[in-house]
């Protein structure tokens, strides 16, 4: 059977003779002419099922890497039936080529199925990368702290401008954002609380909800929330994208530590803004409160002043403790995954998400063990 697939290549399959089945090619096998044999080559070796394949490439003029690549198939499609693949009559030259290639390269060509993996096996793959994921975390929090005490040591160590200008873009740019959330949590909060409490007369007492709730959860929960969302993803898509770029390698190569030079100055600059976006956050939840008690007929006075009689100054400092807390892990969880970012079109976002989905788990674990820890201090 004779096919000519193609002005400048010729492909056939002569069936067998003396116990081998032959191919022939004859003419130009190139990245233009690969593609419209390719199939049938690869069909005729697989359906003929015979112990041994003849590929007869004396006529091949000129062969470049496609050509090469499907001579490699044939050859692996040959081997995995068990038979053997003989190309005979191919020039030095190319034969050379053929030689040098990697027979594992053309793996990508086969357009198989995925293998399906059992259950067993995907939850083991996934205990072994939790456990290797909090390997890594640990070992990024005790070069941390290192990197922390050598710059509280060594103050002029510090790139105090760059530390500056993360707190500016991390900190101050993020209070309109803030600053919006907080006021529409402290309004809703307070017109969800006035329903059921004036059934009882006790409209009241929404300002002890309001100023409870903000100072000592919602306010430091919100900002950390929004500032691993905000700030916390910028910080791993800046690493990211120097790692993709292998401009932290350079680092390395040049004696300067990753950590010392790039993440200490991010952590520093979210340990002060977030207590102060905090404080922010807890003054426009309670002016949002304040909104609700105006209309339900409440002076501003009367409501001040039950804020003031609810809240102590344990609840304020308590929160500002959960916002110290909460700023080292943002910055921290999106440094290490901008960090950890590997090679790929992908590979940035990916870590951009891994830091955000990391971050706000971190953070409301934390929250609850502080929770519990609070419960028991009577704080």
């Amino acid at each position: 059977m004779a096919s000519s697939i193609d002005k400048s290549i010729v492909f056939r399959s002569e069936g067998s003779r003396d116990g081998a089945f032959q191919l022939v090619f004859a003419g130009r096998l190139d990245s233009s002419t690969t593609g419209g044999v390719w199939r049938r080559a690869t069909t005729a070796v697989s359906s003929a099922k015979a112990p041994n394949v003849i590929v007869d490439a004396s006529g091949i003029d000129y062969c470049d890497g496609a050509g090469v690549a499907l001579l490699l198939q044939l050859q692996r499609l040959q081997n995995r039936a068990g038979g053997k693949l003989e190309i005979t009559g191919l020039q030095p030259e190319f034969a050379a080529l053929l030689d040098g290639a990697d027979p594992g390269a053309v793996d990508v060509l086969d357009a198989t199925r995925p293998r399906r993996i059992p259950l067993a096996e995907e939850i083991g793959q996934a205990t072994v990368e939790v456990w290797r994921d909090i390997y890594t975390l640990v070992a990024f929090v005790g070069e941390l702290v290192a990197a922390l005490a050598y710059a509280t040591m060594h103050p002029r160590s510090v790139r105090w401008r760059d530390t500056v200008a993360v707190a500016e873009s991390a900190g101050v740019n993020a209070l309109p954002i803030v600053a919006l959330v907080s006021f529409l949590m402290g309004l809703i909060m307070a017109f969800q609380a006035a329903v059921p409490l004036r059934q009882f007369g006790a409209e009241l007492f929404v300002a002890n909800l309001i100023g409870l709730s903000m100072l000592r959860e919602l306010g430091p929960l919100m900002t950390a929330i929004i500032l691993a969302g905000r700030s916390g993803s910028a910080f791993a898509a800046e690493l990211g994208t120097m790692k993709v770029r292998e401009e932290i390698d350079a680092l390395k190569t040049m004696g300067l530590d990753p950590v010392r030079f790039l993440v200490v100055t991010r952590v520093i600059a979210a340990v002060f803004m977030t207590p102060l976006l905090t404080i922010f956050a807890d003054l426009l939840g309670l002016m949002g409160g304040s909104v609700v008690m105006l209309s339900l007929g409440f002076p501003l006075i009367t409501y001040f002043h039950q804020v003031q009689y609810a809240v102590s100054y344990g609840s304020l400092v308590g929160g500002l403790v959960k916002a110290f807390v909460f700023g080292i892990l943002v910055a921290g969880i999106g440094c290490l995954r901008g960090l950890q970012t590997t090679t790929g079109a992908t590979a940035v976002g990916e870590s951009t998400t891994r830091a955000v989905v990391s971050g706000i788990i971190l953070i409301t674990i934390t929250d609850g063990i502080f929770s519990v820890v609070y419960y028991y201090l009577r704080v």
